[in-house]
């Protein structure tokens, strides 16, 4: 099983997590190993857990890592990296690594179902348990459907683009990547087809819902922040608005202080800052990086310190 997966904005977010030698790292979605490989690297007695819900995932990390003594690798959801970490014994860490969304080997592995570029079961689950999303597409009511593609997607179209599935499942049930894709296509307009493919939008809602990825997002930070140590750093590379939006209001949240009336002469709600923010404004990828990786284009990088 190869996971290939090239890791985005790999030296500026090692840099950010200012490994130490002695130090405990967690890789919370491992995917191929690219940072965590980078982080063993810089460790001598310190150790990595690296962390992913995909089986595939899991099966290359263990074989990629399975000489080095620093490594642990653990299958589960990094919003539960909390729980998962104390079954081993483990309550506090020095860095935290979260690269969120669907990586490559998901994307470009057609029967994983992730891609409307090829025809495959209507899959899209990351851990291969739950719902898929054929599933979500052929049983949710109207007004659900519209909602997921409008809040997950940005979807401009969604209102047309819901009545167009459930249009279609009545014939006959929604099995195919290529089936939802035509749907979209034919319920949005002309205008909306040149410009990029017209069903990206609804695929990234739909995946979205079928892993609760911003649920397990806004779990998964809560979970990394309580587990570091007092100067121990979280890096998080998002890749759409939803994503990002989440991280950065979540770091600002921590790192505000008072927050009593600006005419109050005394602080009396006590609130002083848990961290500090390594970087003001998001990482991006440079032009190298994007000529060897163009889906880096749309990655942002945050990191914050604990206090």
């Amino acid at each position: 099983m190869e996971f290939s997966h090239i890791p985005v904005l790999l030296s500026e977010t090692i840099e950010g997590l200012a490994v130490r030698e002695n130090g405990i790292y967690v890789d919370g979605t491992s995917g191929g190993g690219g940072h965590s490989a980078a982080i063993l690297e810089r460790l001598k007695s310190g150790r990595l857990i690296s962390i992913d819900q995909d089986p595939d995932a899991i099966q290359t990390l263990t074989e990629r890592f399975k000489k080095n003594e620093n490594s642990i690798v653990i299958k589960g959801n990094f919003a539960d990296m909390r729980e998962l970490l104390a079954q081993r014994g483990l309550y506090r860490v020095d860095g935290v690594l979260l690269d969120i969304g669907v990586s490559s080997h998901q994307l470009d592995t057609p029967a994983r179902g992730f891609s409307f570029h090829e025809d495959a079961p209507l899959d899209m689950r990351m851990s291969k348990k739950g719902a898929t999303a054929a599933e979500l597409v052929n049983t949710l009511p109207y007004e659900e459907l519209r909602r997921i593609l409008f809040e997950y997607g940005e979807e401009k179209y969604a209102g047309a683009i819901a009545k167009g599935i459930i249009a279609a499942r009545e014939s006959k049930p929604v099995q195919t990547t290529l089936e939802l894709a035509e749907i979209v296509k034919n319920n949005v307009p002309q205008k909306v087809r040149r410009d990029g493919h017209p069903a990206r939008k609804t695929f990234q809602a739909i995946r979205i819902a079928v892993n609760d990825e911003l649920g397990a997002l806004r779990r998964g930070l809560e979970s990394a922040f309580s587990l570091l140590g007092p100067g121990g750093r979280l890096a998080v590379i998002t890749f759409h608005s939803l994503e990002d939006r989440i991280v950065k209001r979540q770091m600002a949240q921590w790192c505000q202080g008072c927050t009593c009336p600006k005419d109050f002469p005394v602080c009396v709600c006590g609130n002083t800052p848990k961290a500090r923010l390594i970087n003001k404004k998001p990482v991006c990828a440079n032009e190298t990086e994007l000529a060897i990786n163009p889906r880096a284009r749309s990655a942002k990088l945050r990191i914050c310190e604990k206090i």
